[in-house]
């Protein structure tokens, strides 16, 4: 092997828990890949021996999904290579992270067109949930951006995938979950990177004059990128917010024009004029404050969900009738709601609602302490959310932290369940690949377990 493989308790525990801390399941034994070929050859090894086997990057799912209980975690960080950038694209290994990404592009004024708030996650990690951004409203999410990738099937077979070559591949690994292949390599689309942002926090009295404007603001296209959030409010209840940021390089744009029609309290507005860079580093600050006070090693249970436009006021007021900001978020958490248009979204995977434009409707939960009793508190509550997001219509994007059975799974799909099942027996027919999500009911006897206890 090029990497190696580690069986020492120190390396299982360092990959046994996630950015959530909620479910505690550690491996066999870690894989450091040294190349492709190492992942390859260990699957290989997996599906002869009824193991399980699962890639990691930087471990920020929230309910243990990254796991390979009596399995093979790869801890992917190993593959960080970024390549030169060439015309509008970039080769880089899927443990890289998009601020080792950016690193490359921005020097070379280029940049992905989509990008997560937080650059500390992985690319191969981020593909294979779709990756959302404030840019997603018009360019999709980031699997829509991927030009192509290496991936290694379940079977153990090295398959380099896009729209031309194997596309019924590339599309069920985009946002596919890690269940037909894990991803090694991707080709990244750039576009022209701007130098400068022209950034607003815009402030509401309620919910519905937020949505007004949040409609407006996408259908008039007038900035690059459109945010709600519903944080706590330091003196107790709800603030609503809006952070729209429009891209440019050479003269500013006009705020006049920007800004003409909206409803927010112009006294309230917090303009700013920021180098790109900083701009897409804006959450550096807080990942600092949350480290210093130790809440980003508490728990993170997490929901994120789509609902439709037509539904999204009467199911967010009675959510947000619910909820207990200063207890179910905390202090440094928010609802995010955010619009986006469906018809951006290509990776067939990506489940979201029947309608034009929907809503990112995420309870982004910050408690205040480690204690496991409140954690599984608000896990239940997401479950209950869940459901009341369903019934009307909604979908999940699939990284929160509550339990889902095969049944739940099937109903997430919908109609593309049965082509993903069909290319898990395909490229993964012993059940090999990624195991946490727990998808499919037909699986192998011997890879009947259940997962390990939540702790």
């Amino acid at each position: 092997m090029d990497g190696e493989l580690r069986f020492d308790r120190a390396a299982r525990d360092a990959v046994a828990d996630d950015f959530g801390h909620l479910v505690r399941t550690p491996p066999e034994v870690v894989l450091l890949p040294g190349s492709t070929d190492d992942v390859a050859a260990t699957i290989r090894w997996a599906a002869k021996r009824g193991r399980t086997f699962a890639p990691q990057g930087q471990r920020h799912s929230v309910w243990g999904r990254s796991s390979a209980p009596d399995g093979i975690v790869a801890d992917m960080t190993a593959r960080h290579s970024v390549g030169d950038v060439r015309g509008d694209r970039i080769v880089v290994g899927a443990g890289a992270t998009w601020s080792e990404v950016l690193a490359a592009t921005l020097p070379q004024g280029k940049t992905p067109p989509v990008l997560a708030d937080y650059l500390g996650l992985s690319v191969g990690g981020t593909l294979a949930v779709g990756g959302v951004g404030g840019t997603t409203w018009r360019y999709g999410v980031q699997s829509d951006n991927v030009v192509s990738m290496v991936v290694v099937t379940g079977a153990g077979r090295t398959i380099t995938c896009s729209a031309e070559h194997h596309p019924d591949l590339f599309a069920m690994v985009r946002a596919g979950l890690g269940q037909v292949a894990v991803i090694t390599e991707a080709t990244l689309a750039l576009v022209a990177a701007p130098r400068q942002v022209r950034r607003f926090v815009l402030s509401y009295p309620d919910l519905a004059t937020m949505l007004r404007d949040e409609r407006l603001l996408v259908r008039a296209g007038r900035f690059d990128a459109v945010q709600g959030a519903i944080p706590a409010a330091p003196t107790g209840g709800l603030m609503f917010q809006v952070d729209v940021a429009k891209f440019f390089t050479g003269s500013p744009p006009d705020d006049d024009v920007l800004l003409a029609g909206l409803s927010d309290d112009v006294a309230g507005r917090t303009p700013s004029t920021i180098p790109y860079a900083d701009y897409l580093n804006r959450l550096a600050g807080l990942e600092s404050a949350l480290r210093a006070n130790g809440q980003w090693f508490h728990p993170h249970p997490w929901i994120t969900t789509f609902i439709g436009d037509s539904r999204v006021a009467d199911v967010v007021d009675d959510e947000l009738g619910r909820i207990d900001a200063a207890h179910d978020l905390g202090a440094f958490g928010q609802i995010v709601l955010s619009p986006i248009f469906t018809g951006a979204i290509t990776s067939p995977l990506l489940r979201t609602p029947s309608e034009e434009l929907c809503f990112a409707f995420n309870f982004v939960r910050v408690p205040t302490t480690a204690d496991r009793g409140n954690a599984d508190r608000l896990v239940e509550a997401n479950r209950a959310v869940y459901e009341r997001v369903r019934s009307n219509g909604g979908t999940l994007y699939p990284v929160s932290a509550f339990p889902m059975s095969p049944e739940d799974w099937r109903r997430h799909f919908g109609p593309a369940f049965d082509r993903l099942r069909e290319a898990k027996r395909t490229f993964d027919p012993e059940h090999v690949l990624t195991p946490g999500y727990e998808i499919f009911e037909d699986v192998p006897h011997h890879l009947n377990r259940r997962r390990a206890a939540p702790g």
